[in-house]
């Protein structure tokens, strides 16, 4: 017989016979938005920032760490997906609002962050513009799923 159980992460499992192959479900989702205009390796910069000041204020999306069968140690990583998606200025900018109202913990990275070289400077330039007249190109956000999911409608998956 299959129950669900939640862990202390938030995570669905399903226990009993059987239930090994059941993928974990979890509560919450991590998601990236970029802008659709980004060249590749903007896509790859920005998403890789973004997703580092998750674990920072939301601890709980970190998992263990990890180890080889010879015993090398390795660092936690976080214990679910991060899911991906595109979307213009505009959706970006209606998405980066419904996650300030919905008090997400979040994540942003701005036009200006390209130009700068170093986290002093990237925390200036952010910190000169208003929140509405941000040029976002991206914002990681963490919460729970359906909300998460308000937050990137009219989003598509990265392809």
């Amino acid at each position: 017989m299959r129950a669900e159980d939640e862990t202390s992460t938030g995570a669905r499992i399903e226990t009993g016979a059987g239930c090994e192959n059941v993928p974990v479900r979890f509560d919450t989702k991590i998601a990236v938005l970029l802008r659709d205009d980004l060249e590749s390796w903007q896509r790859l910069n920005v998403t890789a920032f973004l997703v580092s000041g998750l674990g920072t204020t939301s601890p709980e999306v970190i998992g263990e760490p990890y180890a080889d069968s010879d015993g090398t140690a390795y660092l936690p990583m976080f214990r679910q997906p991060v899911l991906v998606f595109e979307g213009t200025k505009e959706t970006l900018s209606a998405a980066h609002g419904r996650a300030l109202s919905r008090l997400l913990p979040r994540a942003l990275f701005t036009s200006d962050l390209f130009s700068t070289g170093n986290d002093r400077d990237n925390r200036a330039a952010v910190r000169a513009v208003g929140k509405d007249q941000l040029d976002l190109v991206g914002m990681a956000v963490y919460g729970p799923r359906n909300a998460v999911d308000k937050v990137l409608k009219g989003a598509r998956m990265h392809p």
